[in-house]
């Protein structure tokens, strides 16, 4: 009977499997897969490929985009041997595993083991879900099961090493190596890859920092399973959670701003020295008035490229100096930094030359009366002078002749954006007008360029046409004038640097810009919102800024440019006799400075005849004076100038006051 039966019980069992397996193909195939695509942290690098930032993903996660051949071939090793070492044979769920964890959980009346595959895990980790419970597990197989179907085994070992979690907010084996090991991980030693491969089962509870004693154990664990030498088990662990390299805040800001999509910026910047920069603008701002914060800027001016971006001290509120506040995209008064500009742009309208004679004297346009910074005039001096010294009068009286908006659109041709409110007038020459410190570092590397602008370039691949504002013999007897002045006190090595200082109104801003054949360099300090710093000059408190950033690019800065072929050096009385001595274009219709003037009577005043003598008053003019009536001496050798003059007949008269140098005045009156 039994015999008859079996073949029919043997169809049914048949078909009785292949029900079941058609459901079950059914049951995995109506699953709804979570979203595979990881969502990657931002990543900037650096010109060499060094990362400098990582913007968090949601939840302020750190999830860290990354291919299988970036990860230690060791590491893997160890983790599918440790976590499961039929990964590569079975379809999700390893029913091998399954039994021997269910057989832990019967014998030990606890679960030992949960028997889960990395696909499992996998699942897991995409839908967040816990693994204590069996309708968690079963939802798991199911997922697991699922992914295979969907995805090649590679992809499902990069889904874990993207989502596997490392303590705090470090999610994927990249993070967790640069967090604990402070390195990629594409080169770990054994108890690195160890602890690597234990911390995702239990990520806070085992974490080095809090608890040294549990991550110790389980990576002894890992250790035991792979047959590691016991003395590895000895192995130090990290004692702290490294921060991820945060460099550059404020321009990896406005660049991520600028461009929220992209997932990764490669910029023009060197980590190394950006890392120094930020170092020198912190104890350069150390020490100083409350509130005081400081930027640097470093370009090599051959290409335009960034290579260095401060905005501030520290990236925080703290002191009140308003760190969060990108002071190299700031709008400030320049000072006397535009100086060198205005003296470029008149050796090339034929205005002056260096050694041009010009009269630093007191003068007033209008209401506007420059003053040099120290209250003194110097008298007649060389261009060369007036600008090593940063007289003020000079370079007014140069604007006054090439018109301030001109200096206003060199600037705009060089690719600044400078701001001003209402009409330019002479006072931008001295730096009433709002610059950053991007737009003077990239003027001056005009300047270091032969006259030729490239445009500031902070990311790779971009670039713009250079900017031509100066011709090449202008730009070199600046740069050469600018590499004459005497450094700071205590410069390493001066050679081949060409700077400018500048300080603006009420002590708001100290600024130095200076550059070397190769890199400008611009420094800025003052407070973010406006306020004076009391005895704050951009020759103390920024020009040993300046040399030491120098300093720490490069020990010996790279030689200037040679003059070119046509610039013309010669001393003054070698000049053109236009070019000895500068004069306005109107000096022709002009008093000189120094005219004798009649000051009474008044020219056309009708005067009542006495009889008695004339008091006459003059002023100015070079003694010995003489006095003329109607163009006949009645005075000679006058060493003053109250005199009285004899009795005039009644009529016209015309009364006139030569002195030494020929200079001459005169006004006409009438006696009644």
């Amino acid at each position: 009977m039994i015999r008859r039966l079996f073949p029919f019980v043997l169809v049914l069992a048949l078909w009785g499997a292949a029900a079941l397996r058609d459901g079950l193909d059914h049951w995995v195939a109506a699953t709804v897969l979570p979203p595979v695509l990881v969502e990657t942290s931002v990543e900037v690098r650096d010109r060499y490929g060094s990362l400098v930032r990582v913007f968090p993903v949601e939840d302020g996660r750190v999830r860290l985009a990354l291919r299988l051949d970036q990860v230690d071939p060791a590491y893997l090793s160890m983790l599918i041997a440790y976590e499961d070492k039929r990964f590569y044979h079975h379809s999700g769920v390893d029913p091998l595993a399954l039994l021997r964890a269910m057989g832990q959980a019967v014998l030990s009346g606890r679960i030992v083991s949960g028997g889960s595959t990395l696909t499992m895990q996998v699942a897991r980790l995409l839908e967040n879900s816990g693994t204590g419970r069996w309708t968690g597990k079963l939802r798991q197989i199911r997922l697991a099961l699922a992914l295979e179907q969907e995805l090649g085994k590679d992809e499902i070992l990069t889904l874990y090493l993207a989502h596997a979690p490392y303590g705090g907010a470090m999610e994927g084996v990249r993070a967790g190596s640069l967090a604990w090991f402070g390195k990629e991980p594409r080169r770990l030693t054994t108890a690195e890859a160890a602890l690597l491969v234990a911390l995702p089962q239990a990520p806070e509870a085992r974490r080095p920092d809090r608890h040294p004693q549990a991550a110790k154990t389980a990576r002894a664990r890992v250790l035991a399973r792979v047959m590691a030498p016991d003395q590895l088990r000895m192995a130090a662990i990290p004692q702290q959670m490294r921060p991820l390299v945060r460099l550059a805040p404020h321009l990896t800001d406005h660049l991520h701003a600028q461009n929220p999509v992209a997932s990764r910026h490669d910029l023009t910047l060197d980590a190394h020295l950006q890392a120094q920069m930020e170092s020198l603008a912190a104890r350069a701002a150390q020490g100083q008035a409350a509130g005081v914060s400081a930027a640097i800027v470093v370009v090599d001016h051959r290409s335009g490229e960034v290579l260095a971006s401060v905005g501030s001290p520290a990236y925080d509120g703290r002191g009140g100096t308003l760190g969060f506040v990108d002071m190299t995209r700031a709008l400030r008064s320049p000072g006397s930094t535009l100086k060198p500009f205005i003296y470029a742009m008149a050796f090339d309208q034929g205005l002056a030359h260096p050694d041009t004679l010009i009269d630093d004297s007191p003068v007033a346009f209008g209401r506007y009366a420059p003053q040099n910074f120290d209250g003194a005039f110097r008298g007649e001096v060389t261009v060369r002078e007036a600008l090593q010294l940063s007289l003020n009068i000079p370079p007014v009286l140069l604007t006054q002749e090439l018109g301030p908006a001109r200096l206003m659109g060199m600037m705009r041709k060089g690719g600044a954006k400078p701001q001003l409110t209402g009409k330019a007038g002479l006072a931008v020459a001295l730096g009433g007008v709002g610059l950053t410190l991007n737009d003077l570092v990239q003027l001056y590397g005009g300047l270091a360029q032969g006259g030729v602008v490239h445009p500031l370039i902070w990311e790779r691949g971009g670039s713009e046409p250079p900017k031509p504002i100066f011709s090449r013999a202008a730009a070199w007897q600046v740069s050469h004038i600018l590499a004459s002045i005497a450094p700071p006190k205590g410069a390493a090595d001066a050679r081949n640097i060409a700077y400018k200082t500048g300080t603006s109104y009420g002590h708001r801003d100290a600024w130095a810009v200076g550059f070397d054949g190769a890199h400008v360099i611009g420094v800025w300090l003052g407070r973010p919102d406006g306020t004076p710093v009391p005895g704050a000059f951009g020759g103390a408190l920024a020009a040993p800024v300046l040399f030491e950033a120098f300093g720490r690019l490069t020990p010996t800065p790279a030689p200037l440019q040679a003059p070119p072929p046509e610039t013309l050096i010669v001393s003054t009385a070698a000049l053109p006799l236009p070019l000895q001595r500068f004069r306005p274009r109107d000096a022709v219709f002009r008093k000189a400075a120094n005219a004798p003037e009649v000051r009474f009577p008044p020219d056309g005043a009708v005067l009542r005849a006495t009889g008695d003598s004339l008091p006459l008053k003059l002023a100015a003019g070079v003694f010995p004076l003489m006095v003329l009536v109607d163009g006949v001496p009645v005075l000679t050798g006058l060493n003053r100038r109250d005199v009285q003059l004899p009795p005039l007949v009644q009529g016209y008269s015309r009364i006139s006051v030569v002195d030494a140098r020929g200079q001459s005045a005169s006004v006409q009156i009438r006696m009644q």
